[in-house]
């Protein structure tokens, strides 16, 4: 029976079919091989072994033929060194000692991939992976399986047996990116969680990940940060990319990565991110990405936080996105303690830089937002907002955003643009900004009068202060209770000479201060002459003399009339262009004097 039928009796399978068979019924029958892997080309081989022709064994066709001959239970109980055996022979001692191999064994692995779990083919391969990513390859031998008689025990290069001298450059940890790129996104994915198992730095792995990430999603190459475009790799595969789902590429990758932070990471999700919209991904790992965003909003940049609108929204960059980005951050912050005596010194606190960080960052960001005519002014509010008023210093920023808005909307009713400028604390401006505000047509009067009212208060606090420091007998009651940290300073190092100094500089600034709402009132009360002027030339239009000096006729002026004409027409005399500087002059002394 052996000698007639060599499939009977290398496989046990179709041993088992055929006795089955002929005890059931007599004569000839007809089989079908249910669940059989690899197709007629794979049987054909397998059928060539039992007729005793010579099969070859490579690293492509390896884990095909294992899963075969272990479906066809052809192993050495149905003949000595039967195809189970010599297949599993070779995968051990040949491929699984390759790094070529067994990438080259796991790219063909797909069409098998159920059975080659089951015979924990899939993960020996993925372990020795993992094992030889730990080694360097100008140490250890196991490259020498892929370059053959290429390479000396001693590590040099061999050229027909000779030792050229030179030797493998010693590697760097990023010399099998390129290699494990060719990995299906399942196979990939299972390999970098075999090396976080086996303690990998995380590091390597991030790396190995954003590789992965630029080859096969469009656009992320630009989102790389500091990482190399070029990677050099052990094993000439000669292969072609695979094809993924850019989708669920983006959804396992978004799994894949560790919590790590860094600029160079920080720019990469964001990368992400803006891919992640254009795809339309899950919640979930939208999400998950904002998260790992917030938390580390701080490394962002303003060119990458620009997320522009794929949706049908008419503004033109992603507003809503930033603002949950940045309520991750703010909530990923630690608090300060309630019962702390330091809780309110923000200046000295750990985690004030990073707040002061973002907060400059978003400034710059409305700022650059601001321009779009179809941004809503609660979205600008909603941004302001986000994050705390201790997070900013000086709100020199919020100002420049706001100004820039109101540039570019000038159809704003001064309604929405005072509740806009409610969210700036006008005692945290600097004093050019004061300076700007006082002077900006686009900011609503009462907004202007805030300013101007604020602008002196800290002119004087701070004229005050240096008074007290002067004499702080003399100082008035009402000003002991200004700090006095900052002039002791000066005078501990410059001494009193630039205390004297800086008095001087601040009472040309309150001059110079009194003088410009001088100049405000003296233009209000000639606009207001200028007003009643023209009211009187329009009355005096209709009057009879200027009817009869139109039509040649002479009439008698009365007293009165002729009163109101000298007047009229009479040139004003130095007496009166001097009364009312006058009046503007006391008037101003007497508002500066109401402030006080």
């Amino acid at each position: 029976m052996s000698l007639q039928f060599p499939l009977i009796s290398k496989c046990g399978k179709i041993a088992k079919i055929v006795e089955e068979s002929q005890s059931a019924q007599e004569g000839t029958f007809t089989t079908t091989l249910e669940g059989f892997l690899g197709g007629p080309d794979t049987f054909l081989l397998a059928a060539k072994f039992c007729y005793g022709v010579k099969v070859e064994f490579t690293a492509r066709n390896i884990i095909m033929v294992y899963c075969v001959a272990d479906y066809l239970e052809m192993t050495d109980e149905y003949g000595e060194d039967n195809l189970r055996s010599m297949s599993e022979s070779f995968f051990h001692n040949n491929v699984l000692r390759s790094w070529k191999d067994c990438i080259m064994a796991l790219r063909s692995s797909e069409p098998v991939g159920k059975k080659a779990d089951e015979l924990q083919i899939i993960s020996k391969c993925l372990n020795s992976l993992s094992m030889m990513v730990c080694t360097d390859p100008s140490l250890f031998g196991w490259p020498m399986m892929m370059y053959g008689s290429l390479q000396s025990p001693g590590g040099s290069i061999l050229w027909n047996g000779i030792n050229t001298g030179a030797r493998i450059r010693s590697s760097e940890s990023n010399w099998w990116f390129e290699d494990v790129s060719y990995l299906s996104v399942f196979l990939f994915e299972r390999l970098i969680r075999t090396m976080e198992k086996r303690g990998i730095r995380p590091e390597n792995l991030v790396g190995a990940i954003m590789y992965y990430a630029k080859k096969y999603l469009p656009g992320m190459g630009r989102w790389q940060g500091g990482q190399s475009t070029h990677t050099r790799t052990v094993a000439s595969l000669n292969l072609t990319p695979v094809v993924v789902d850019q989708r669920v590429l983006l959804e396992s990758i978004v799994k894949l990565l560790p919590e790590k932070k860094g600029k160079s990471f920080c720019r990469f999700l964001l990368g992400l991110l803006r891919v992640a919209l254009i795809l339309g991904v899950n919640d979930l790992c939208q999400d998950s990405l904002e998260r790992r965003i917030g938390v580390q909003l701080d490394f962002a940049t303003l060119d990458s936080l620009l997320i522009p609108s794929y949706s049908d929204s008419d503004t033109l960059y992603n507003t809503d996105c930033v603002e949950r980005i940045i309520h991750h951050f703010t909530s990923s912050e630690p608090k300060p303690s309630l019962f702390s005596p330091l809780s309110c010194d923000l200046e000295d606190s750990p985690s004030s830089g990073p707040i002061k960080k973002v907060a400059r960052l978003i400034d710059s960001y409305m700022a650059e937002v601001a321009s779009d005519v179809n941004l809503k002014p609660g979205k600008m509010r909603a941004l302001a907002e986000a994050l705390p008023e201790s997070s900013r210093s000086l709100n020199d920023g919020l100002y420049r955003a706001l100004d820039i808005y109101f540039k570019a909307h000038p159809w704003l009713p001064d309604k929405e643009k005072e509740q806009l400028c409610n969210i700036i604390d006008f005692q945290k401006l600097s004093i050019d900004a004061c300076a700007h505000a006082s002077q900006n047509e686009r900011l609503p009067l009462r907004v202007i009068l805030q300013v101007l009212f604020f602008e002196q208060l800290q002119l004087r606090a701070a004229l005050a202060g240096c008074l007290h420091v002067l004499d702080p007998e003399s100082a008035p009651a009402g000003l002991t209770n200004i700090p006095t940290d900052i002039p002791g300073q000066i005078i501990q190092r410059d001494g009193w000479v630039s205390v004297v100094r800086q008095n001087r500089v601040l009472k040309v600034d309150l001059e110079t201060m009194k003088s410009r709402v001088g100049e405000l009132e003296e233009d209000l009360s000639k606009m207001k002459q200028e007003m009643r002027r023209v009211t009187k030339s329009h009355s005096s239009l209709s009057s009879p003399r200027f009817v009869g000096r139109r039509t040649g006729c002479k009439l008698v002026p009365r007293s009165s009339d002729a009163q109101d004409d000298i007047v009229e027409i009479m040139p004003p005399t130095p007496r009166m262009s001097v009364e009312p500087a006058r009046t503007s002059s006391a008037s101003r002394h007497r508002k500066t004097f109401s402030l006080t």
